[in-house]
């Protein structure tokens, strides 16, 4: 793709952003075509991975809405929702007491992440691993918020530049 061409179908992060098709940002865009591209793979290997391991696609969703709702994106917290929806595992089940504990150490871990990633130690590790997350589903966990992260910060500095935010 040249760096002048627009590029055919708007990624997430573009139809998020409101990017007009065809607009100075678009074309601008289109220059980084390649970001946008992984940034798009890599929403989708941290949403919706063939192998989910411990954090089921819906228990995924569900994180990145709420990292989305405490960064205001009320545009990305509908699209997680929607995804969240399309996943079926939108309705409460009961839970084991271990499993309760896992998930309540995933979300502080998540609202760490996303509200204070510098505050992050090596015993936040140990505290998730003794509530029963296995060290594969940490680095995932991690993957998910920082894709997000970045993801919302895309999002911000685009709609500044759009003259929305």
């Amino acid at each position: 793709m040249s760096s002048t061409t627009v590029m055919s179908s708007a990624t997430l992060i573009e139809q998020l952003a409101g990017i007009e098709p065809g607009s100075a940002l678009a074309q601008a865009l289109s220059t980084r075509a390649e970001i946008m591209r992984l940034s798009q793979a890599s929403h989708d290997a941290v949403l919706v991975p063939k192998e989910p391991g411990g954090l089921s696609h819906g228990l995924r969703a569900a994180l990145a809405a709420r990292m989305a709702r405490q960064n205001a994106d009320l545009a990305l917290v509908a699209h997680y929702e929607a995804c969240l929806a399309r996943t079926g595992e939108v309705e409460a089940v009961p839970l084991s007491e271990p499993e309760r504990q896992r998930i309540a150490a995933i979300l502080r871990h998540a609202d760490m992440l996303t509200l204070s990633p510098r505050d992050a130690t090596r015993a936040d590790i140990e505290t998730l691993k003794a509530a029963g997350v296995e060290e594969a589903d940490i680095v995932r966990l991690a993957e998910l918020a920082a894709f997000v992260n970045y993801q919302i910060r895309v999002l911000a500095g685009l709609k500044v530049l759009r003259g929305t935010r």
